[in-house]
């Protein structure tokens, strides 16, 4: 017989021995033309389990030549055999299929042939080929006899709309030898008529009900797989077959953190497999939450805990009768473990989202939630428990995942493994003990708690009222609290003033809506209970900001918060992608504002950490705010072409001007912006309700200013101020391009001029930002009347003054020789230099001999302004009342004081004092002969 070079034979990597000879030998009658590691294989096979025993001798005139050629041309084969039946044929059809699948597919993992992925992967595509061609053929069948209705639209219609959505093993192609298959039968109700609804129903329930019989039923044949209908929404009151509609309302409101578990692993596998997979995209918001769930890992220890009390599974019993499955340190350990930090975060990263054990425990170990070398672990023992499990059911085709009671038992166990008894039971030993040390820790962690300081009397007061609070009105929210409230008291006790820090707290807890996650997530990452402190200490207002969005907690502990900065470009990519994934305008501006919150949230951190100074802080928030705007600028600007067409001509670019021109915000900065845009002599767009090309631009750049401002369901981005766009608050929102250069080559006063200074392209079409951009470097090339800029600076130093006086000794931006004074000064140089410099510190240099400034000046005014940009990035972390030395906690002033390199409070006035003086003798001198009267 011609050997398949794809066949067994030369694949044979492994074999068992025959626990009795005899039977062993009689098992190969008929199959001596074979190769001998063939017949090595046979014998072994048939010699240990009677079950494949009696497949080898019923089957031997199929599986003989099947042994000679490829083990994936006879499984192609098989399905094809099942994809062929009729309705009438399926019982017995389905039978002789599931007999030859399972020989073929353990002779090839006994054998070697198939990897495990490879032999769950063949039991799981049989199991789809089952059942699908089961449901299509009951369905059709019920529908040509008009028992089911025909639906509205049976244009490319499968199973009528019905689909099974498998679980469980199923769901993730990892089915084992006697698995039962858990499916949950659903119908696109939308397809039928009102009046043929209830029709409809009752033939998909009698479809399903006739489904599990055809599969369960025991005959002379043997049967297919025993089906279990239960995990549906309700099943105790329900029917087999429901309404997707339904099911959806029921995990919207009532689904449970199981029925989430479950539908990891769910997938589509018979029928309408696309409707299926549109129906568990729409629940997808039930099983993956939008905040890391650290509350389901005390979800899934109690579910483990019940497991074990229902199953009498609590101790470690030896290892006769054994659960491999569900004792501990077994296979649902391990899928549990999995499971549980998928929930905690597949709902912020989609690829986590995999059904399969061992790809999830490799996709967690690559993102940081695993260890890597306890992934690697735990997938080998996975892998070796699972081959176990499948000897032990291979004997006789049982049911369970229990080792044998007696000796004899595990012998034909060893033998189907071609080990010693000895060797297998050490190490069935071992890695139960090590999985279940590493799935314990997980669930159970044994740290030491911290004990509860002695607490002063107003701080006894404050903890008292706590339990009124809305985070602390469950039963759940109180014990989780409870375990992290010594810590948490324990750490404010080593502040410098431990009552206010805890007032602060007092404020962030009252604040809180609700504590069961949030209280959860601090339980397992003390880490955030520093971080918060930290930031009560500091910032009182930041501290009321968490209370409201403590989902920015999840990002401390994603994986990449203390990693390095990515850039503008980066950040602007990311996001950009992100939104391009979600298919509604609505939540793409929801989305924008909790990536946004996240990154600001970094920001403001790793500066209250000391991670990075004031400057760099400045430059990431606007990093940030460029990279909102320029990925957000595409879906405002599709959303608006959907209704009024494209844009006229060649766009619209959207400058910033102001400290997001320049590259440097705060924590609270508001967004400079102006609107340019070139129709190119088109005077209409082309859409549905067409617009003129001013009007056009006019409100599509309302429209953007809107996506930014307003207060959604997620709050608002920015608050953007327009009025530097030419003619201010008089002037059009959107400029078209030529009258912008006009305006500002005959027009502008100087004042719009020094804004000029400061603008960049930030969003919108790169080409004509590139095109604005040469008309800025053009006009402010341009001379200028020195006497005039100066004079009309002046003039803006003396109203900008009395518009806006210093609000005390700690305000950096008012007052003489502050902020405000140093950056008009510093446009000022630039514009009389003809220079393109942003920055103040640039524009310093570029126009010191414009300005008649010497190095030594030009280094006080940078020093100065280096000092006031520290206070303010500082200050504006703090919130409200920081220039106010009296309102400051003790946190705050000395964060304030170290951000700025001054030892305490009072240096910094100090210093500040100094500085200011000086920087104001300076602008005092360049300005005082060319200021006007008063």
């Amino acid at each position: 017989m011609t050997q398949d070079p794809g066949s067994f034979d030369g694949r044979l990597t492994r074999g068992p021995v025959a626990f009795d000879a005899a039977r062993g030998r009689e098992a190969a009658e008929g199959y001596g033309d074979l190769a001998p590691g063939l017949v090595d294989l046979v014998t072994g096979a048939g010699g240990s389990s009677p079950f494949l025993k009696g497949l080898l001798q019923r089957e031997r005139d199929w599986a003989a030549p099947m042994l000679a050629a490829s083990p994936e041309a006879a499984r192609a084969g098989i399905l094809a055999d099942v994809a062929a039946l009729e309705e009438g044929d399926l019982k017995p059809g389905l039978r002789l299929a599931r007999r030859r699948l399972a020989l073929l597919t353990a002779l090839a993992d006994l054998g070697g042939v198939w990897s495990l992925e490879e032999v769950t992967g063949a039991l799981t595509a049989f199991a789809d080929a089952a059942v699908d061609r089961t449901i299509t053929a009951l369905v059709g069948g019920l529908i040509r006899r008009g028992k089911i209705p025909a639906p509205k639209n049976g244009d490319g219609l499968r199973a009528g709309g019905m689909v099974a959505i498998a679980m469980g093993k199923m769901g993730a192609f990892e089915l084992n030898y006697s698995s039962d298959i858990d499916l949950i039968c659903l119908f696109d109700a939308d397809l039928y008529a009102r009046a043929d609804y209830l029709d409809a129903r009752a033939g998909f329930v009698r479809a399903t009900r006739t489904m599990a019989q055809v599969l369960s039923d025991l005959t002379a044949d043997g049967y297919v797989f025993r089906t279990d209908l239960r995990l549906r929404p309700d099943a105790s009151v329900t029917p087999v077959c429901l309404p997707m509609e339904a099911a959806e309302r029921y995990y919207e409101s009532m689904g449970r953190t199981w029925e989430r578990a479950a539908h990891i692993k769910a997938r589509p596998a018979a029928g309408d497999v696309a409707r299926g997979e549109a129906y568990l995209e729409r629940i997808a918001p039930f099983v993956w939450r939008r905040h890391l769930d650290y509350a389901a890992i005390q979800d899934t220890q109690d579910m483990r805990m019940r497991i074990r009390e229902h199953k009498g599974l609590s101790g470690k019993a030896g290892l006769p009768g054994y659960d491999m499955k569900l004792g501990p340190g077994g296979i649902r350990e391990i899928e549990f473990f999995t499971q549980t930090r998928q929930l905690i975060a597949g709902g912020r990263d989609p690829e986590l989202r995999l059904r399969d054990t061992v790809g999830a425990l490799a996709k967690l170990a690559e993102k940081g939630w695993v260890e890597g070398e306890a992934a690697v672990t735990l997938t080998a023992d996975y892998r070796a428990h699972r081959e176990v499990e499948h000897r032990v059911q291979m004997v006789d085709d049982q049911q369970t995942a229990r080792l044998p009671k007696d000796d004899e038992g595990f012998a034909r166990i060893a033998c189907l493994m071609g080990r010693t008894v000895e060797d297998l039971r050490g190490e069935i030993a071992q890695r139960l003990a090590r999985v279940s040390d590493l799935t314990d820790d997980f669930f159970a962690p044994a740290q030491p708690r911290a004990t509860a300081p002695e607490l002063s009397e107003t701080a006894r007061a404050i903890v008292a009222r706590w339990p009124s609070y809305p985070a602390l009105r469950s039963r759940r929210a109180v014990d989780l609290f409870s375990r992290v409230r010594p810590a948490l008291l324990a750490r404010l006790s080593k502040v410098t003033n431990p009552d206010e820090a805890l007032a602060h707290i007092d404020g962030f807890l009252a604040g809180l809506p609700a504590g069961v996650q949030l209280f959860a997530l601090f339980d397992s990452n003390p880490q955030l209970v520093d971080l918060i402190v930290d930031i009560a200490d500091v910032s009182p207002e930041l501290a009321r900001f968490l209370a409201r969005n403590s989902g920015v907690f999840d990002a401390v502990i994603g994986g990449t918060f203390f990693e390095a900065w990515p850039g503008q470009a980066a950040l602007a990519a990311d996001l950009a992608r992100r939104l391009a994934e979600i298919d509604d305008y609505e939540r793409q501006l929801d989305f924008a504002r909790i990536w946004r919150r996240e990154w600001h949230f970094r920001v403001g951190v790793h500066l209250l950490r000391g991670l990075i100074d004031a400057e760099t802080a400045g430059a990431q928030y606007a990093d940030l705010a460029a990279a909102v705007l320029s990925a957000l600028a595409g879906p405002v600007i599709a959303e608006f072409a959907r209704k009024h067409g494209a844009p006229p001509g060649r766009g619209v670019a959207f400058l910033g001007l102001g400290s997001l021109g320049a590259g440097r915000l705060t924590a609270t900065s508001d967004l400079d912006l102006i609107a340019i845009y070139d129709p190119q002599e088109v005077e209409t767009s082309d859409g549905r309700r067409p617009l003129p090309a001013r009007t056009y631009y006019a409100r599509l750049t309302q429209a953007f200013v809107t996506a930014i401002t307003a207060q959604l369901p997620e709050g608002r981005l920015y608050e953007v101020d327009m009025r530097l766009r030419p003619s201010g608050r008089q002037g059009p929102v959107a400029t078209a391009l030529s009258a912008f250069r006009t305006y500002q080559s005959e027009e502008a006063w100087t004042w719009e001029h020094l804004a000029l200074t400061c603008a960049r392209a930030i969003a919108g079409d790169g080409a004509l930002g590139d095109e604005v951009e040469a008309v800025r470097t053009e006009i402010l090339t341009r001379p200028h009347d020195r006497a005039k800029v100066l004079a009309d600076v002046a003039d803006m130093r003396r109203r900008l003054a009395n518009a806006k006086p210093s609000q005390g000794p700690l305000d950096p931006k008012f007052g003489p020789g502050r902020l405000q004074d140093i950056a008009l000064l510093a446009q000022a140089g630039a514009l009389l230099a003809g220079s393109p410099a942003r920055r103040v510190r640039e524009q310093l240099r570029a126009g010191a001999g414009a300005l008649g400034i010497d190095p030594a000046a030009r280094e006080t005014l940078t020093a100065a302004h280096r000092l006031f940009w520290q206070v303010q990035s500082a200050a504006r972390l703090i919130g409200p009342g920081a220039n106010t030395p009296e309102t400051l906690g003790d946190g705050a002033r000395r964060f304030l004081s170290a951000t700025a390199g001054a030892e305490d409070l009072d240096d910094l006035t100090a210093r500040m004092e100094h500085a200011g003086h000086a920087a104001a003798a300076i602008l005092d001198a360049v300005l005082g002969s060319a200021a006007g009267p008063e």
